[in-house]
């Protein structure tokens, strides 16, 4: 078993399409009446058809009253990292608390550079979100004597100004798979966030990538446990089970407390850009993985 201590969380996972405009608002509604812990939304700056995530997340949070949101994950080339401090932290302070900081290095460089953004190499990238991340937190230090200042080679802060400070601690999460960031996440993450979809080999993978977070988590001198583990996934509920992910809800349930006794993820974040998917992915299989993990860590 593997075991970092959280609590489960379940999410969706929404394209946030400009027409119909308000189609994704309504899903992160359902969501929120439902009793979903996340709604998450893309952010590709460059996709003309999108509504740019960060307008979504706060017309989002005015529209909804428990729920949390985040982008899944921020497109941090087509983004400056103070600016993003200080927007994160007014939105956590307005919606009481309900923004997490999902941030990803950045892909599609042929449109990343179309919108204006500067070309950098997968190494290149993950230097610039390390040295970002140092800018974030700093912003939002405001116990911290003098002004923010990080000297880095993509990121030049000098001297500007602290705060305002979050409402809570707002969790960084990086969307991360190969090595280098993998390690950036146990170093400086708060939570890891892949796709299940993306996993070349499928679950088997994430055992292998566990370990170069909780390696670089504890030669940073961090608890591994301190990176929550976040998986997006996709399938389909069927009455009858044919593949992971695919069948009854109760399927659903058994193969996700699977991946989260087997490779402690603690977060499901659901693709689903529909009403009916929402509603039965919060009513039967949140509750049904919840006890099922319940039962099998009151037994370990």
């Amino acid at each position: 078993m593997t075991d970092y201590g959280h609590d489960l969380l379940f999410g969706t996972f929404i394209t946030p399409v400009a027409q119909p405009a308000m189609h994704a608002v309504d899903l992160a509604m359902v969501a929120d009446r439902v009793g979903l812990d996340l709604a998450t939304f893309q952010d590709h700056p460059y996709q003309a058809s999108f509504l740019d995530t960060w307008t979504l997340l706060s017309y989002v949070a005015s529209r909804t009253q428990q729920i949390r949101v985040s982008a899944n994950v921020l497109n941090l080339p087509l983004r400056q990292p103070a600016v993003i401090a200080r927007s994160a932290a007014s939105l956590d302070l307005l919606s009481g608390g309900r923004l997490e900081l999902g941030i990803g290095a950045g892909a599609f460089w042929d449109a990343i550079e179309a919108m204006g953004g500067r070309r950098l190499t997968p190494g290149q990238a993950v230097v610039a979100l390390d040295e970002a991340i140092q800018v974030i937190r700093e912003i939002w230090a405001t116990d911290e004597r003098g002004g923010v200042r990080v000297k880095g080679k993509y990121y030049h802060v000098n001297g500007a100004k602290r705060g305002p400070a979050p409402a809570h601690d707002i969790g960084i999460w990086i969307g991360a798979y190969k090595p280098k960031m993998l390690k950036l996440t146990g170093r400086a993450g708060d939570g890891w966030l892949p796709s299940l979809g993306y996993l070349p080999g499928g679950p088997a993978d994430l055992a292998e990538m566990n370990k170069y977070i909780d390696e670089a988590a504890t030669e940073a001198g961090r608890e591994p446990s301190a990176v929550r583990r976040l998986l997006n996934i996709s399938g389909q509920f069927a009455r009858t089970g044919s593949s992971l992910l695919n069948g009854p809800p109760q399927q659903w349930a058994e193969e996700l407390a699977g991946l989260t006794l087997d490779y402690g993820i603690s977060g499901f974040i659901l693709a689903a850009d529909d009403a009916p998917t929402i509603e039965l992915f919060a009513a039967e299989v949140a509750p049904a993985t919840r006890e099922l993990v319940a039962a099998e860590r009151a037994h370990a």
